[in-house]
């Protein structure tokens, strides 16, 4: 974990440093640097702070803190994050209206329980594009309604003080972010203001696209299920067994997927071992698969990556065309 977390924020900061410093200065140079710190931060994203918050980074509670901000360092919330991903996403796994993951736009329909509308019909062939915008909405706006929204649910604790701190906070970081990353090349670099804002808006196309997408194919997929709360907000069934229900593993023999996403390409392990480092999920997951096959219960896994992306288009397709389902209870 450690190499790992050397090599990939240098893969993010080195480049951008490198525009900063006046080494990069060609056009091409320029987009270069950009396009490797996009797969940087994806990677940090995924493969380290993603770890972290879930503290199973170190058995060292600051070592987690500290690696956590990391996500901080590439413009999202570690704060926002942790609620919405620890606290919603793994306890409200494809619930609609209580897993945040899920919880899409008017233009998108990521559960069967969700409200319809005209425009998903289309979804399978836009939906991509939205994604790819993923990571630009997460480091101007997306924080801030989402934090705003968790404090209005009480998920924030310290009541309003609490939330104007957190509100400070994330302004401080944003401008921090936007300083270093947009400003300074700006200010030291040969380029223009102008090619050096598109270098960065197409590094978080990219970071968006990859980063949506490993977490889509996970749990947006044909085989999955999508249980729905009743009025009291109660769901049926046993965690684990819901856990199963509604993931999906994909590309489980890919070494290289394997270390770049943070071994979330093992998403059922994960959901159910979310604090144990992803570097021992290849270890673990025949022992799940084992067990699930002993007592009958799901274990969805995908051989390849593009069959999981096939099967989330197919899903979207779906969801966006086919009548309303009835509630799929796990």
């Amino acid at each position: 974990m450690v190499v790992k977390t050397i090599i990939l924020l240098s893969l993010y900061v080195v480049p951008i440093s490198l525009v900063i410093t006046g080494v990069a200065t060609t056009t091409l140079q320029l987009f270069g640097c950009y396009l490797l710190s996009a797969f940087g931060m994806a990677g940090v994203g995924m493969g380290v702070m993603h770890d972290a918050i879930h503290g199973s980074y170190s058995k060292n509670k600051k070592i987690n803190t500290w690696i956590g901000y990391t996500l901080d360092m590439v413009g999202a919330s570690s704060m926002v994050w942790h609620l919405q991903h620890n606290v919603l996403h793994h306890s409200f796994t494809n619930i609609d209206e209580h897993d945040d993951d899920i919880n899409a736009p008017f233009f998108l329909r990521f559960s069967p329980n969700a409200e319809k509308n005209g425009l998903h019909k289309y979804q399978h062939l836009y939906a991509w594009f939205f994604y790819s915008l993923s990571t630009i909405s997460w480091v101007t706006a997306k924080d801030f309604i989402r934090f705003t929204r968790y404090y209005n649910k009480g998920l924030v604790k310290g009541g309003e003080k609490a939330y104007k701190k957190g509100i400070v906070k994330l302004i401080f970081l944003k401008i921090a972010y936007f300083s270093v990353v947009l400003g300074l090349p700006i200010i030291f670099s040969p380029f223009s203001a102008g090619l050096i804002i598109l270098a960065f808006i197409m590094m978080h196309f990219v970071t968006g696209f990859v980063i949506t997408m490993v977490f889509q194919i996970a749990h947006i997929v044909e085989v999955v299920d999508f249980p729905k709360a009743d009025t009291d907000g109660v769901v049926e069934g046993e965690r684990i067994l819901h856990q199963l229900a509604t993931t999906c593993n994909f590309a489980p023999k890919s070494k290289l997927l394997f270390w770049f996403v943070g071994g979330l390409n093992y998403q059922v392990e994960h959901h159910l071992f979310p604090d144990i480092c992803h570097v021992h999920y290849k270890d673990i997951a025949p022992i799940v698969k084992a067990t699930a096959e002993e007592f009958n219960v799901p274990y969805y896994s995908k051989p390849h990556f593009l069959m999981a992306v096939l099967d989330h288009f197919k899903m979207l397709y779906v969801l966006g065309n086919e009548p309303k389902m009835e509630p799929i209870k796990a």
